[in-house]
């Protein structure tokens, strides 16, 4: 499926959002292009509760979370991204993506692709795995995750709970993953990522000022915006008081070339 958004110029809102969509599934997706534009979020319940989140939120006044209610096209990339360097993520997913994705309906960009069906992801052999620089474990998890697809999907109608303990059924999806998950299928605004290497640390210095952090330490500053945590995250990532990264990164290599 492919879906083209286009932004007009509209005398009476200003604005005017328009989808045209092509290939199985367009229907769906022009009846779901509100909820991935942010249509189902609900901002105005978010109470700013320090300066540099109040400061983010008048800046950033129309950050939306967007729902996209599709559970494998965002799980597969989250746990690719599992404990290595965004660079080394990206390279795999395009990799495997042009390899192994098909080309979109109706019109579309040179080298486009459309997403592997969880039945054609268990078709890449152990070889492009590895080529690609996934190991192993992140391409077991995906295979599992795969074998499982119409399960995993119907997290999209579940709770945030619900919908986090339903992927971590599945070896080699945990906390983490789930969460960046379910910020994308949910558009939640409490699925706070836990486990990350960098945001204890950026949420701590920018509310605190201290250098370090852990994830009790991040949950307890995020204590007062409990149902929006994942919210105020963004919006201090957003908000630019962030420290030097200087913690230890995973090397940035790739294990096809060894």
């Amino acid at each position: 499926m492919t879906l083209r958004i286009t932004d007009h110029p509209d005398p009476i809102t200003g604005r005017l959002i328009t989808g045209t969509a092509w290939g199985p599934g367009a229907d769906w997706a022009l009846a779901q292009l509100p909820a991935l534009l942010g249509a189902d979020d609900d901002p105005e319940t978010f109470r700013p509760r320090h300066r540099v989140v109040a400061a983010a939120h008048r800046k950033h006044a129309g950050l939306r979370l967007v729902t996209t209610g599709l559970v494998m096209e965002s799980l597969i990339p989250s746990v690719l991204e599992q404990r290595i360097t965004t660079g080394s993520a990206h390279y795999a997913w395009q990799r495997l993506l042009t390899a192994y994705g098909e080309e979109p309906p109706g019109p579309a960009p040179a080298g486009m692709r459309v997403p592997p069906s969880p039945a054609r992801w268990r078709m890449v052999p152990r070889w492009e795995w590895h080529r690609a620089g996934v190991d192993r474990s992140r391409a077991a998890a995906i295979l599992r995750a795969c074998s499982y697809a119409p399960r995993l999907e119907e997290a999209a109608a579940m709770g945030l709970p619900e919908a986090a303990a339903r992927l971590q059924l599945i070896p080699g999806i945990g906390p983490w993953t789930a969460a960046e998950t379910l910020q994308r299928v949910l558009g939640a605004p409490d699925a706070l990522t836990l486990g990350d290497l960098h945001l204890p640390v950026q949420v701590g210095y920018a509310l605190t000022g201290a250098r370090g952090g852990t994830d009790e330490q991040m949950v307890e500053l995020l204590a007062p915006y409990a149902g929006q945590r994942h919210r105020a995250a963004r919006l201090i990532l957003l908000g630019g008081r962030l420290p030097n990264r200087r913690a230890h990164r995973a090397p940035h290599s790739r294990i096809a070339h060894l």
